[in-house]
């Protein structure tokens, strides 16, 4: 059996949703935008680190979603998100504290930690790397809400962010032992 954070979460939101998505194999139908665009999101920043044009990227990923009848939040439309996903882009590369050194290997990194009884625990890192020079365990989040940096340390109790941290010490990728950050 393979574990991983979000099934965890989902078997403990939902035990039903958990049976049917990971048992009996249903998938959900996307509706939400912010999802879809995550992703978009992400394949802009891989195309950033490796050198390519990232808001061209984000204009090619989102742009096949474009007639995709989404669930918009309230003041969200498909050409605000991505004006703020460019803005965002630039804004990424500007202040430039990000560094992915090799992004071919270290972005989407799948870790995986054996445990007893043939199981494994698998977790699928955004990126390995350096924010201001501190090796991390990076994970994207594209939301328009800052997280709360107080009281200190509140974010290393992210329980994402605990299973990605717990599953590298002793994961199959070799990668070496990195700090967990979260960062908006």
């Amino acid at each position: 059996m393979t574990f991983s954070h979000t099934q965890i979460s989902q078997y403990l939101r939902c035990p039903r949703s958990y049976r049917y998505r990971y048992l009996d194999g249903w998938r959900e139908k996307e509706t939400r935008a912010a999802m879809a665009f995550g992703r978009c999101f992400e394949k802009a920043l891989a195309a950033y680190f490796s050198g390519e044009d990232c808001s061209a990227a984000l204009f090619k990923e989102w742009g096949v979603f474009r007639d995709v009848p989404f669930e918009y939040k309230k003041g969200e439309s498909w050409d605000r998100l991505v004006h703020q996903g460019v803005h965002l882009l630039q804004r990424f590369a500007q202040d430039d504290r990000v560094k992915i050194c090799r992004p071919e290997q270290d972005l989407q990194v799948k870790m995986v930690r054996s445990l007893r009884g043939d199981n494994e625990f698998v977790a699928y890192i955004d990126a390995l790397g350096e924010l201001d020079g501190a090796q991390c365990l990076i994970d994207w989040k594209t939301t328009t809400s800052r997280y709360s940096e107080e009281p200190a340390g509140l974010l290393s109790l992210d329980p994402q962010m605990i299973c990605y941290s717990w599953n590298q010490r002793n994961s199959r990728c070799g990668a070496r032992r990195l700090r967990s950050e979260k960062r908006s």
